[in-house]
């Protein structure tokens, strides 16, 4: 599904960096090694290179990991890439200043894998991001997140504070708000951000 998405024409998603993380991203350690879950076309990772970080993007799709390479050159950053399944990737240990999950949604044993793996990885004072549909988005007019019959793929607060308990939340909300990223991401829209940090 995700290499035909990206070999549409344009970006899926566009080229700018989605909004929470564009007002949230100096919360991680200043020119520090961050890592872009499920990335896609590279959009935030670029943004967040162009801001001095060392950043890999790690996606399923290599269709989209070719585009964010051209959307890197194009700004004049580099960027590293790694094609893998998320089920296989090891996040490492404590070794990222930053993770950064902007709509990675994946099944719930995936999710729950992922993110008891987010604390062990980050350095101390190292900053994990997240937004991602809830499941209230199946009311809004706006497109995006999971299809309704995937309902487990979305995420919600509780769900997050019970997978990431190990980190200390700044931020942690559900919240509606007007989205516009690209042809797939667009109007209203509900949403939950996360905010947390490994002290």
């Amino acid at each position: 599904m995700w290499d035909k998405r990206y070999k549409e024409e344009g970006f899926a998603y566009g080229t700018e960096a989605n909004d929470f993380l564009k007002s949230e991203f100096s919360r991680i350690p200043k020119g520090g090694r961050v890592l872009c879950l499920a990335e896609g076309e590279g959009r935030n990772a670029v943004f967040l290179a162009r801001q001095g970080y060392a950043v890999t993007a790690v996606d399923q799709s290599s269709v989209g990991l070719e585009k964010a390479k051209k959307l890197a050159r194009k700004n004049k950053v580099e960027i590293s890439t790694i094609v893998t399944d998320l089920r296989d990737y090891d996040l490492g240990n404590e070794c990222w200043d930053g993770i950064v999950s902007i709509s990675a949604h994946v099944p719930p044993e995936l999710r729950t894998k992922l993110h008891n793996q987010v604390a062990n990885s980050l350095k101390k004072g190292g900053v994990f991001i997240l937004e991602a549909y809830t499941e209230r988005q199946i009311e809004m007019r706006g497109i995006g997140g999971p299809p309704p019959s995937s309902k487990e793929m979305f995420m919600s607060l509780n769900l997050l504070q019970l997978e990431l308990k190990s980190l200390d939340f700044i931020i942690g909300r559900e919240i509606d708000r007007d989205i516009s990223e690209g042809k797939y991401h667009q109007g209203e829209s509900a949403v939950v951000q996360v905010v947390a940090c490994k002290s």
